[in-house]
């Protein structure tokens, strides 16, 4: 079994709890106004890597994972395009004790998702737009799949860390956050809310690709504008629900 890789970060602190191996898969069916992996999206990119090598790669950091309470983190591109690479990975995981994340949009259902889940320990739901047709406007998809994988993890009791990235003028109206934050309390299983400030770092790959930017006006949103976001997003979650970060 091999999938398409696109990067390693093998020390990551920023994608699921503790120090984590993330591994970056290629591949993307969203095409975000603001996405800072733009190399990511062609399906056929990357380097090929088999499951036996790359369980090995994240077995010599091991340590460091069970002493910071950390894991493994398949992000991307979107991972569950690569399903059955997910699902053996995942299982080599669980089979030496390494704590499992996905980092996902949700956008896609492979038909193996329940398999994937069973050995999936945290999800981090990357929530584009909760207003379906800006949503298209900001990635060309609907937002009707990953608003119902948001449900299924709750069904299954699967935690979830929310992410949002605030984009100014896409997706920073107080309207629509206000209303995201509704949907967020209708879930059980949110552990965390994280907002992810717009920011620049990756305009010179949509350059260096030929791609059209039309962003390169903004500026990444001030603090607090992130505050407000947090506060929508995260005010009507119950107190008996796990401590917010």
């Amino acid at each position: 079994m091999k999938g398409r890789i696109h990067s390693i970060e093998s020390c990551g602190t920023v994608d699921g709890p503790g120090l984590r191996y993330i591994v970056f898969l290629q591949g993307c069916s969203l095409r975000c106004a603001y996405c800072h992996n733009p190399d990511t999206w062609k399906l056929n990119g990357g380097s090929e890597m088999s499951v036996d090598e790359l369980i090995a790669e994240a077995k010599a950091y091991l340590p460091y994972m069970q002493f910071s309470n950390g894991g493994v983190t398949l992000s991307g591109g979107e991972p569950l395009l690569q399903p059955d690479f997910v699902l053996e990975f995942f299982k080599k995981c669980k089979e030496v004790g390494i704590h499992t994340t996905i980092d996902t949009s949700g956008s896609v259902k492979p038909v193996n998702l329940d398999e994937i889940l069973e050995v999936t320990d945290l999800v981090l739901l990357d929530v584009k737009h909760i207003n379906e047709e800006k949503h298209k406007g900001i990635t060309g998809m609907s937002n009707r799949n990953t608003l119902n994988f948001a449900k299924l993890l709750d069904e299954k009791g699967i935690p979830m860390w929310v992410r949002h990235v605030l984009v100014p003028g896409l997706s920073d109206d107080p309207k629509d956050l206000n209303e995201l934050g509704d949907f967020i309390s209708t879930l059980s299983n949110v552990e965390k809310v994280e907002v992810l400030p717009y920011h620049k770092m990756g305009e010179y790959k949509w350059e260096q690709l030929g791609l059209e930017n039309t962003l390169t006006h903004l500026e990444p949103p001030n603090q607090e504008k992130v505050d407000l976001a947090y506060n929508l997003l995260t005010k009507s979650l119950n107190k008996n629900k796990p401590q917010l970060a």
